[in-house]
């Protein structure tokens, strides 16, 4: 990041995008297991947001976009320690967005749901299948709509949103 503010001079939006999943019971999960999964959806938010928020806060103005999850707001079964990081994510755009609103920054989230990605192609096809049923919209969702969402969080169009959790999820999560 110091290498873009040295090379732009200020920071307009940051994104943080880091995921990593994992499906196990919550009596099988490790301490390491825990601390991978906090450390990359929250530590990794925490130290980019401290490291670009200063750059925000002198220009007064800028945009924050947490990716949380679906699982974030409603939480999964064999998921506990990513549903709980992507809850906290969802709560440090909360809590930031009060933080630095009336310093012209705004923190938002967006909360995906069954997105075509990498992430979700360790499932076979029969439970692809499954969660389409369980998507009002039936139909899996893809990367550039979530994409879309993002730009126009990050636009002037979206000038008086802050402290909100998008869901890009089919009605998923409804």
């Amino acid at each position: 990041m110091r290498e873009v503010l040295h090379f732009a001079g200020h920071l307009d939006v940051l994104v943080n995008n880091a995921g990593i999943t994992q499906q196990k019971l919550l009596t099988d999960t490790t301490d390491e297991d825990w601390r991978r999964m906090m450390g990359v959806h929250l530590d990794g938010a925490f130290y980019l947001c401290r490291e670009a928020l200063p750059s925000m806060l002198a220009n007064r103005r800028g945009c924050i976009l947490n990716i949380a999850s679906v699982w974030g707001v409603c939480g999964a079964s064999c998921e506990v320690a990513y549903s709980a990081a992507k809850a906290g994510l969802i709560g440090l755009t909360k809590s930031l967005a009060k933080e630095v609103g009336l310093s012209g920054v705004r923190v938002n989230a967006i909360a995906p749901g069954v997105i075509d990605t990498p992430m979700n192609a360790m499932h076979d096809a029969a439970t692809m299948q499954a969660l389409c049923e369980e998507i009002p919209l039936g139909r899996i969702g893809l990367p550039e709509e979530v994409a879309h969402a993002a730009v126009f969080l990050a636009s002037d169009r979206a000038a008086y949103i802050t402290g909100q959790t998008l869901g890009v999820d089919g009605g998923f999560g409804i």
